[in-house]
């Protein structure tokens, strides 16, 4: 009986990290943060945005990213790791996903290095810490409204090319 507990809760977790494989709606988004977060407060769906464009440029399959999270000074916290996490199946248990101890460069609200674990191909995002004030507002809105707004942002991030 306890090896059936074990894998059942094994396969819940496996399903909740292979959901980005699965192409969420915005309520599943909103669902899934909330679940994994916490709450789906503003800088969830600026995590998941940045982590599925990573995925899209650089073509890796679920779980096929490496992530390094910087967070800047200002921010209260690295929420929008956990966005990144859900939107790449990135982990910090697999070790993929890495709170970096060294801070963000000044301007920057966070820096995140995402990686194609098989090409080494990587990307560079960037939010700078104008955004800060602004995405703090959007909690103002109810978890919709957060989802949207981060979803239609333009110039929320800069990304650049990571050698390999």
């Amino acid at each position: 009986m306890n090896r059936f507990r074990i894998t059942l809760a094994a396969l819940s977790v496996f399903a909740i990290l292979s959901a980005p494989a699965l192409g969420q709606t915005r309520e599943q988004w909103i669902e899934l943060g909330a679940r994994i977060h916490g709450a789906f407060g503003a800088f969830i769906p600026v995590g998941i945005r940045i982590g599925l464009d990573a995925r899209e440029k650089l073509k890796a399959d679920p779980r096929g990213l490496t992530v390094v999270y910087y967070n800047g000074d200002k921010p209260p916290c690295p929420c929008v790791a956990d966005g990144v996490m859900l939107a790449t199946g990135a982990s910090p248990g697999q070790g993929t996903l890495q709170i970096s101890p060294e801070k963000a460069p000044p301007g920057a609200m966070a820096v995140i290095v995402i990686k194609n674990r098989k090409t080494g191909e990587g990307l560079k995002y960037t939010i700078a810490d104008a955004w800060l004030a602004k995405i703090l507002g959007w909690n103002k809105s109810d978890p919709a409204g957060r989802y949207d707004a981060a979803m239609a942002a333009e110039g929320l991030f800069t990304s650049e090319s990571v050698a390999p």
